[in-house]
């Protein structure tokens, strides 16, 4: 005769399913005051020398470029016109960087069942985007206090232009972790690949005055839209048609799938590795 499960069986069992998000919560918790401790505890200040460092660097390069640049091409202040196409960038190279080395990272950790690559990366991607997102807010008020700019802040374009930047790091970054685990030599290569993109990406100069053709070849940059929509953001007057929020966050989908896919397939021979 085949027993039927009471009642009171089943709802025991019921509370199993519901409980399965919150190792992954405490896993990330784990993963981030870890990583807090090992790269931001050996210094001195610790997470606060994180996240005063680069707001210092940016200051003395925007200080330095206002000197050599006193016209900027947009505006009639050189460090904010600067600093809203570093900010942008340095949140993407930072938060992608360190996305790409989060497998290596926690290899060690990824070995016990409750932690995954998912945590790994969702660990990393949270903590740096904090980081970067301090680091941009005390540089730009900073240069707002310091400065007369006459600009205008538009809150929305701003959320929008991190958003941009922010998908694109974790669409490059998943990827990157992939190909960094499985092939050495891709962290090497995409160095010397990415150099360049401190020149293209609008830091220094505005897409519209570039010439054609290199114009029409700039525009397939993403982080040409990400410096345009925060740049727009500040400037009223400037439009910044060029730019493609669906091309950034299409492309990011795109990377970011594709990287999560074979992470799923090949996460165990890369542990194992």
């Amino acid at each position: 005769m085949v027993s039927v499960p009471d009642d009171t069986t089943s709802a025991e069992l019921r509370p199993v399913r519901t409980r399965r998000k919150f190792p992954t919560i405490r896993a990330i918790a784990a993963l981030m005051l870890r990583e807090m401790s090992t790269t931001y505890g050996r210094s001195p200040g610790g997470y606060l020398w994180a996240v005063l460092e680069p707001a210092a660097g940016i200051a003395v390069l925007s200080l330095i470029f206002s000197i050599g640049f006193r016209n900027p091409p947009m505006g009639t202040n050189f460090p904010i016109f600067y600093a809203t196409g570093l900010v942008p960038f340095m949140f993407f190279t930072d938060i992608s960087n360190k996305l790409s080395q989060s497998i290596n990272f926690s290899r060690q950790l990824l070995a016990y069942p409750s932690v995954t690559y998912i945590d790994a990366l969702l660990g990393r991607f949270i903590l740096n985007a904090l980081t970067q997102l301090l680091v941009g807010y005390i540089v730009l008020l900073g240069i707002l206090l310091a400065f007369e700019t006459r600009t205008t802040l538009e809150v929305v374009r701003v959320i929008m232009a991190y958003a941009m930047s922010a998908s694109l790091a974790l669409g490059i970054g998943v990827m990157n972790a992939l190909l960094i685990s499985m092939f050495p030599v891709w962290q090497q290569v995409w160095g010397i690949v990415t150099r360049p993109l401190f020149l293209i990406s609008g830091i220094i100069f505005t897409y519209e005055s570039i010439p054609d053709p290199y114009q029409s070849y700039l525009w397939y940059n993403p982080l040409m839209h990400v410096t345009g929509e925060m740049r727009a953001a500040f400037y009223v007057s400037y439009e910044a048609d060029y730019v493609s929020p669906m091309y950034v966050f299409g492309l990011s989908l795109i990377l970011l799938v594709l990287g999560l896919v074979f992470l799923r397939r090949y996460h165990r021979d890369i542990i194992n590795y």
